[in-house]
């Protein structure tokens, strides 16, 4: 049974990456790019970190306050980014926004990002889970203005 079949699993990704997010804590670096973004509606703000070297993602840090969705979001996103090159890394972005705003996307591209997939459904949520993806492609849009 894969994850979106599973309900109780998808439960268990989402409910792990919130209590335990991956990257969570900002460095004191200056090779980072940086970002905040939030939610007018909620409480969500946090504080990002993106630090690409030679056209790869080396690392993605975040840190500040946010519902379950903004912070399970946050960490799975940076699981999927972290060590992925640029262009690799902007596909994944296009196929989860594609997938929150029920478009076309490639399940295989996403990976546990899927756990999404049904967030449609719940449209107060969709911002939450779409907080990182705005400050991530804010950061590799910076990139290409450098």
């Amino acid at each position: 049974m894969n994850i979106v079949e599973d309900k109780e699993l998808r439960r268990e990704i989402i409910v792990d990456n919130y209590q335990h997010p991956m990257n969570r804590g900002l460095v004191e670096d200056s090779t980072y790019l940086k970002e905040n973004t939030n939610n007018e509606s909620c409480i969500d703000n946090l504080d990002m970190q993106l630090k690409v070297v030679n056209d790869k993602i080396e690392d993605i840090r975040f840190d500040g306050e946010a519902c379950a969705i903004s912070t399970s979001a946050t960490s799975i996103l940076i699981r999927s980014l972290i060590g992925k090159d640029v262009m690799t890394a902007r596909k994944i972005l296009q196929n989860y926004r594609n997938m929150i705003e029920e478009g076309e996307y490639d399940p295989e591209l996403l990976g546990e990002l899927v756990v999404y997939d049904e967030l449609s459904k719940q449209p107060n949520r969709i911002k939450c889970a779409l907080l990182p993806y705005q400050a991530i492609c804010k950061m590799l849009n910076r990139l290409d203005e450098s």
